[in-house]
């Protein structure tokens, strides 16, 4: 292999699943003139990783794991060295592909128990076993990050929490699983992208942090990925300015961070990849092509994730950079690719999809994670005001045929309402026909997972909420995000609230159960929740 051909393995483009032949054979023609190492597989271009301002809607294919089989297959075709592909599976590849296991976000996973931890291993496993059905050997997954910052905007229910000891153990076991099935992890997004409040998709997040500060929370999970031998470590597209000389240069195209402290202090010796080029926060920093993907390899990265200039950043490479550091990464992507065994042509799709073992990891995630946040004698007040003729059910974004309330209905009958979105007739029409009743449960079924205009709740079904909250017995079961209940008004006055994390079948059913049987609950809060005390 030429030097030049060996530069072509760093260079990870991106692939949209549901994408047009034109830009299909855009790819192909990569593939076969410059000897790309790999691909990172998306959705589609409406997918939120590349649709920043447009917005455009992402068209449901239920083909889309058929397809993307069928991609996978065809490029590896075209490929002299076989590909090593890549995508995003934090929660499974349903994350990126419809009708495909999905599994609790990290968060969820975070709630656990120490002695339930194990739990992120086998979602690593049955993660990685899904990933090769597809063709996939190369997981950009777990994240490291450390929220400590309930705004932020991108990281949140994708980190295992604010606890630094908690989010190492997951990330280890999250990491034991994938590779138990043959399939390499990644840490992200070094040195950690937790405490910040800006989205590195839109713009640079900067950390205001001190090294010795970073040393005791930040990277302790990087640390503990480093010494467990982790496949890859990514670099976040964040800013620490003591650790630049006060610039504000994104870590991704940092020298003092990559050399000079995962390399030289950590002692990191295995494949960096780079956050995705194309996104604004050092998509726009360069006007010549190739001068980005220049600029990201001298500082460190092997592996260009999602590089828009291919050719052009080749030739800069080849340009700019000394053989040595070009056999340097080489050696570490080979060494991957040689891990997973693509080399011996190890690389076909095998395997099927095992959605009933996914369902039932779910369900002890589920039974183990589901947190009591406050408790009142929440089930002895419900049988007793369901005793007395009430009590009503309250569903919040979904209807009243919900599995939550369905799975309650036989032993804890009621009177059941809805409210869907926050329509204001509905919302005084509701008021009136729940005057008779004393004591609600209330079932919050959280529209987004992400903080963005308070994770989709309208004001008008917040200020509901509140006037509920002051006026009834409420017990208040919440499906999401556990940082909803920072936007939620009046919580004090609650006589109970459960945080569940997900609204998968599962953990309704689960929550459920814990209700009726008055179980106790193992979880966890793994963050901090302002406004509870």
């Amino acid at each position: 292999m030429t030097l030049e051909q060996k530069i072509g393995q760093f260079f990870f483009p991106a692939v949209f699943i549901n994408d047009t032949e034109e830009n299909i054979q855009e790819i192909e023609r990569l593939i076969k003139e410059h000897n790309i190492g790999g691909l990172t597989f998306f959705h589609s271009r409406a997918s939120a990783a590349t649709n920043y301002e447009s917005k455009k809607k992402v068209e449901y294919n239920d083909n889309s794991f058929e397809r993307l089989k069928e991609l996978i297959v065809r490029f590896q075709k075209c490929a002299t060295t076989p590909l090593l592909m890549s995508i995003d599976a934090e929660w499974g590849l349903a994350m990126r592909v419809e009708n495909t296991p999905q599994y609790p976000y990290a968060i969820s996973l975070g709630a656990l128990p120490e002695r339930y931890e194990y739990l992120a291993y086998e979602v690593g496993k049955r993660t990685g076993l899904d990933l090769k059905a597809a063709g996939i050997h190369y997981n950009l997954a777990p994240l490291a990050d450390i929220n400590n910052n309930p705004n932020n905007p991108v990281i949140g229910y994708r980190s295992f929490g604010q606890n630094k000891e908690k989010v190492s153990n997951c990330a280890i076991e999250y990491l034991r699983g994938l590779n138990e099935v043959g399939v390499l992890g990644c840490l992200k997004h070094f040195p950690g992208h937790g405490n910040t409040n800006v989205d590195s998709h839109l713009d640079l997040p900067v950390l205001q942090e001190t090294l010795e500060e970073l040393m005791q929370n930040e990277l302790v999970p990087f640390i503990k990925g480093i010494e467990n031998n982790v496949d890859s470590i990514m670099i976040g597209h964040l800013a620490v300015p003591t650790l630049n000389e006060g610039k504000n240069t994104s870590a991704t195209l940092s020298k003092n961070v990559i050399e000079n402290l995962l390399r030289k202090k950590l002692g990191y010796d295995g494949l960096v990849i780079s956050d995705a080029l194309n996104m604004h926060s050092v998509s726009k920093l360069y006007d010549k092509k190739g001068q980005l993907e220049w600029e990201a390899f001298n500082a460190g990265n092997d592996v260009l994730c999602f590089a828009k200039n291919v050719a052009e950043g080749i030739q800069e490479i080849l340009k700019n950079a000394s053989p040595e550091r070009i056999e340097d990464s080489f050696n570490r992507l080979w060494k991957c690719k040689q891990k997973v065994g693509i080399l011996e042509g190890n690389f076909a799709p095998e395997g099927d999809f095992d959605f009933e073992a996914t369902s039932i990891l779910n369900r002890l995630i589920a039974d183990k994670s589901t947190t009591k946040i406050k408790d009142n004698n929440n089930s002895l007040h419900l049988f007793e005001a369901k005793n007395n003729d009430k009590l009503a059910k309250l569903s919040i974004y979904k209807n009243t045929d919900n599995i939550f309330f369905k799975s309650l209905n036989i032993v804890l009958p009621s009177p059941i309402f809805a409210l869907e979105k926050g329509d204001e007739d509905v919302i005084v029409n509701l008021k009136e026909q729940l005057k008779s009743f004393d004591t609600i449960l209330v079932s919050l079924f959280v529209p987004k997972a992400k903080p963005l205009n308070n994770f989709d709740l309208d004001d008008s079904t917040l200020a509901f909420l509140g006037e509920l909250f002051s006026n009834k017995k409420c017990v208040l079961y919440v499906f999401g995000n556990p940082y909803v209940l920072q936007a939620i008004p009046n919580l004090k006055s609650t006589i109970g609230i459960m945080e569940v994390y997900q609204d998968f079948r599962e953990f309704q059913e689960s929550a459920a159960r814990q209700l009726l049987r008055n179980s106790r609950c193992r979880g966890s809060l793994p963050v901090v929740i302002n406004g509870l005390k």
